[in-house]
């Protein structure tokens, strides 16, 4: 308001004649000595003539910076997902109570573990404690966290692969991304390691985190050497898989080292946090734990039902003869004679030996699927050897003669 008009009233009462800063409307008062001297005089060049819709826009974004303090649920809220009770409590129960989300999530496949990493970086990032987020994964499945992370939480991320990497020879392309997915292969070799190592990530999240073993102390694979430089590189890290361990507690302790090297380094101490159900850094529930609430009962109860149908795991048997039957034996011959090789080369500490033992299992169960699958592998692999056959005459006939015999 502004003051127009002051006029004395009698014994210690002033009039004042107002009008409004806005609407430009007369207004009259009667006050006091002590009303007066209560009256805050603004600053004359102050202005309240900006405009109305960006003050409204400025504090709604205000209010949604804070939401996440009134609503502890907001996250989820503004995300496309339909969670189940196993995803809001790996969530809002045990990550987002942790100072600093370092945590081995291990529930069974099928679970939703995507979602729940979803919520978690929209809950991190609404409370402003993300920026540069980096997920690690198996690169048949890149893309698919590329399109749930942008579908169901409207998060654009970046997928580097080797090509994208080698067109941008010179430029350390983790560095020139905020939020990423890569393949666990591609970021373990040794030309990679130099650039990641250059980058201080807010968030790591790796799916399939048990592929990152180490057998031993002395023994620790190149994923395992990735997943101590991704630990060393974050503030935060979240693992996932539904295989977490072995059966080997060393080897778990190890694993368990890739999210945080001192905490987790005594065995005995682990295993006692997780006797007693209350291990700070690890999740694992199973499919039959799991269980969603679809209707509101009469008494106000709530339907349980499980979110998996129980598995009943029974053997089919059945009887082949005639020719089926000698397919089956000639390639179990095939199968016994190729792993034999592989044995006798597996002594000479020949790298490729294991991978042949294991490749000559899958024609067994190709030929136990169907024989179109048997056919199709077996001429797959007859090829390849024609290939090689050929590749190698064809260096016979361009190999420079040996001419150091001749007279």
């Amino acid at each position: 308001m502004r003051v127009i008009t002051v006029r004395k009233n009698g014994q210690d009462l002033w009039d004042l004649g107002l009008v409004g800063q806005r609407s430009e409307k007369w207004r009259r008062v009667t006050l006091t000595s002590d009303e007066i001297a209560e009256l805050k005089i603004t600053d004359s060049t102050l202005s309240y003539d900006s405009d109305g819709r960006r003050l409204r826009i400025a504090l709604q974004a205000y209010s949604l910076g804070i939401a996440y303090e009134f609503d502890p649920y907001f996250g989820l809220s503004i995300s496309r997902v339909d969670p189940l009770p196993h995803q809001l409590e790996a969530v809002y129960e045990h990550l987002l109570k942790l100072p600093s989300v370092r945590f081995l999530l291990a529930d069974d496949a099928g679970a939703g573990k995507t979602i729940m990493a979803g919520l978690l970086v929209r809950e991190l990032k609404l409370r402003g404690l993300i920026e540069r987020i980096l997920v690690v994964c198996p690169a048949n499945l890149s893309f698919q966290w590329q399109r749930e992370l942008f579908e169901k939480f409207d998060e654009k991320f970046q997928v580097l692969n080797g090509r994208n990497i080698r067109d941008q020879f010179g430029v350390n392309q983790w560095m020139e991304h905020k939020r990423v997915i890569t393949s666990l292969d591609l970021a373990k070799r040794d030309e990679i390691l130099p650039g990641l190592r250059q980058v201080h990530w807010d968030l790591v999240i790796i799916d399939e985190a048990h592929r990152m073993s180490a057998r031993d102390e002395t023994h620790r694979s190149q994923r395992y050497r990735l997943g101590e430089l991704l630990r060393d590189n974050t503030d935060h890290i979240l693992l996932l898989t539904a295989t977490p361990h072995k059966g080997d507690p060393k080897n778990f302790t190890l694993f368990l080292q890739l999210l945080d090297q001192d905490v987790y380094a005594d065995v005995l101490s682990i295993r006692e946090a997780m006797d007693r159900k209350s291990a700070p850094f690890y999740l694992r529930r199973t499919k039959e734990s799991m269980v969603y609430f679809p209707e509101l009962q009469a008494d106000g109860s709530w339907d349980t039902k499980r979110v998996f149908t129980k598995r009943i795991p029974h053997t089919a048997g059945f009887v082949i003869d005639g020719s089926e039957l000698e397919l089956y034996h000639k390639i179990t011959r095939f199968v016994k004679r190729q792993s034999q090789r592989a044995a006798s080369a597996a002594k000479d500490n020949n790298p490729r030996a294991r991978a042949v033992g294991f490749l000559m299992s899958l024609y067994q169960r190709r030929l136990a699927s169907s024989i179109y699958a048997i056919r199709r592998s077996l001429e797959k692999r007859v090829k390849r050897l024609e290939d090689g056959l050929e590749q190698a005459q064809d260096l016979i006939k361009t190999a420079t003669p040996d001419l150091s015999n001749l007279p």
